[in-house]
């Protein structure tokens, strides 16, 4: 699929810059290419894949997402509501991530989560009133300023695929930890949001050291 010029020239950017800044990141553009594209829907369900996606491999992320937006009649806070805990067990939510979609829901519903807000606010502001949300921590907040909002400079440094992929990519004896992930990305910015999705890729396409 073709992508956006608009997205197409701006990953270029910023795949200039971090291969600029960061010899590694040039020989793995180089080893695997540029990362396709990825999105994640804006709004309520976005979050919602962001909660399916919690601990459970991205097979199995795919899986359950597929089943939901089959079983959803509509994109909205309602619709999943209709859902019965027996249909959401079925589409493969675990008891903690019915009460955590539940409460998403309630939170579109009663004011405290809102798209106009979120898409004006701040990324720290983002993330802030994400985490008020029931099972929504700092990860799951950081992946959606990511792909829903699309914000260039987010670095999700508790994730283990990135840790991994920098310590592959980095040739590290050892994981890094997320401060020491913040700290080798401080060159990246203001693309972190682009090197973690370059990371993302090379954790898949890239061998095993």
């Amino acid at each position: 699929m073709a992508r956006p010029k608009e997205d197409r020239d701006l990953l270029q950017r910023a795949l200039a810059h971090l291969g600029k800044a960061d010899q590694d990141f040039a020989r793995a553009i180089e080893e695997v290419g540029p990362p396709p594209a990825r999105r994640r829907p804006a709004g309520f369900l976005g979050l919602l894949h962001v909660i399916v996606a919690q601990q459970v491999s991205t097979h199995a992320a795919k899986a359950i997402s597929a089943r939901l937006d089959s079983a959803l009649e509509g994109n909205s806070p309602e619709a999943f509501l209709k859902l019965s805990d027996d249909d959401l067990r079925a589409i493969g939510f675990s008891r903690q991530k019915i009460i955590y979609g539940r409460d998403l829901a309630a939170a579109f519903l009663d004011g405290r989560l809102s798209m106009p807000r979120l898409r004006r606010q701040s990324d720290e502001e983002v993330i802030a009133a994400i985490t008020s949300v029931k099972g929504l921590g700092v990860w799951s907040a950081e992946v959606f300023l990511l792909f829903g909002l699309r914000r260039p400079d987010v670095l999700p440094a508790h994730d283990l695929g990135l840790v991994v992929a920098a310590q592959r990519m980095k040739r590290l004896k050892e994981r890094p930890s997320p401060m020491e992930l913040r700290e080798i990305a401080e060159p990246w910015r203001p693309y972190r949001s682009y090197a973690s999705r370059m990371l993302w890729h090379y954790y898949h396409a890239a061998p095993p050291v």
